[in-house]
Formats: structure tokens, sequence, C-alpha cells
């Protein structure tokens, strides 16, 4: 039967995974009636980018768009917690950032008509034990459609749905924070490749390579524009520097939706 489904993710819910493990839900007759995102407290630092073995909120500050690109609510928590229970297998833990997403799950089960969650994982066991705990707890269904997935054929099937992602964040040996913050996937794939067999560098970003912020896709009704952003340097490594952009200005613009195509291929 069809699933009500929220989307989030074990990072940042704009990314490419995300977004294309939506597009995987509708194509399978479920529907998205509201997005969820869990944010860094505000800080003096103004620090974007937190140590966290769960979440990745790189791009945090442009969450709101997306709500409005795709005409849903946006639920947003901010993280308390740190990564306390770090075991293979996670029992709830007072303090633990986890908690964090429970209660922002909670709190959306109650006000919508939800029975599942979206789940963009791909390789992280970690993330997904997490995941599959939580919603046990809160008796949801999780739809992981991309968990396990060839990674190369994955990365080309994003680009051939439409998925316009942009690199925001490289934290690996080959990837250069002048040359490849800011490029798209479609841009990136050959080099991606070139270095997964060099390297071993996971093409998806699984290994923490890279993250991405989605600017368009076949879910959203309005595309989103940057039209101004600043290159932050995390940690200056001479060999893998960690770096992301801050985005400082965007705006949505006007765009001929265009639906999941009917051969959107779901996995499981």
């Amino acid at each position: 039967s069809e699933i009500a489904a929220i989307i989030i993710s074990e990072s940042y819910f704009g990314g490419k995974d995300s977004c294309y493990n939506m597009m995987q839900c509708v194509g399978a007759g479920h529907q998205i009636v509201a997005l969820a995102n869990l944010r860094p407290a505000e800080n003096k630092e103004g620090t974007d980018e937190l140590d966290s073995y769960m979440y990745q909120t790189v791009g945090h500050h442009a969450i709101d768009l997306y709500a409005e690109a795709m005409d849903l609510p946006l639920y947003r928590h901010t993280i308390k917690g740190t990564s306390v229970n770090t075991g293979r297998v996670y029992t709830r833990c007072e303090g633990d950032e986890v908690e964090d997403l429970y209660h922002l799950l909670s709190l959306i089960k109650e006000v919508e008509a939800v029975e599942g969650v979206s789940v963009g994982a791909i390789l992280s066991d970690y993330q997904r034990v997490r995941v599959e705990d939580l919603c046990k707890r809160l008796n949801l269904q999780t739809l992981a459609y991309l968990w396990r997935r060839n990674q190369e054929a994955l990365l080309k099937e994003m680009i051939s749905s439409n998925i316009e992602a942009m690199i925001i964040k490289v934290a690996a040996f080959g990837l250069n924070p002048d040359q490849h913050l800011g490029k798209t996937l479609d841009q990136m794939e050959p080099y991606l490749l070139e270095l997964s067999k060099k390297y071993g560098v996971h093409v998806c970003g699984e290994g923490g390579e890279y993250e991405t912020f989605t600017l368009d896709c076949p879910l959203f009704k309005k595309k989103i524009v940057v039209d101004s952003s600043e290159v932050v340097v995390h940690s200056a490594d001479a060999f893998a520097p960690v770096a992301y952009l801050r985005l400082l200005k965007l705006h949505l613009e006007d765009k001929k939706f265009h639906p999941v195509p009917n051969n959107t291929n779901v996995t499981l």
C-alpha cells in the first residue's frame, strides 16, 4: 500500500542523495507531505559545520528555500546533543544527537499524516542503524531506495534524472576547494570516476569525500539560484583540505514543472 512519507536525511536533507531517494519514493507511489531538518545551534563564531557522526549541516541557511521550492511545510529542530553512543548497535541514549532527530520526528508525526521516512543513505551502517531505531520506536517505515546501490550507476542515474546539485564541501585527497567547490555533479562525474580508480574515492561521496547542495530536481516547482558565496576553510590540510561554501545570497526562480519520469528506477 502507499505510504505518506516525510523526507529527512542521515545528514543534510538538501543533498543529492536525499533528493533522489525522495524521487524514488514518489516513483513508487508514495506522497511527500513534509520536510524535516536539523540545524546547528546559533553561536558567536557562526559555525556551519559540526563535528557530528550523524549530520552534515553545511548549507543549513538555505533550507527554507527548499520548502518554498517544493511548496511543502518544513519542520526544524536544533541539534543539542553530541555523538555519545557510537557503538554498532544503537540504544536510546540521553544527550545523544540521535535523540534530537527522534524529537523532531515525534513532533511531525503528531501534526502530519506520516507513516514513513525517506532516507538517502547509501552505505553508512552507522546512520542506517540509528534511523531504523528511531523509526521502530515511532512505528514509522524507513524508505531507503538507494541502500547498497552501485555508486557509479547511482551517480549516473542522478545526473540523467535531472538532479542539478553542486559540490558544497570537499574533504578528500584530489579534491581542491578552489577548483571543485561550486561545480555541478555532471561537471564532476568524469573526475570523480578518475579519483575512484586511482585512490578508491567513493564517487557518491559516501566516504565523506564531498557533500552536495541541490539546486533543482523534477520535484521542485521552483529552482534555487546561488547569487553569492564564500569559501570557508575548515582544515587546511596540505593533502586533503576540508573546506565548504557558505551561501551568502540565494533566490528562487520559477520553472516549468517536470514530473518524475514514469521509468524512474526503484531498487530496494
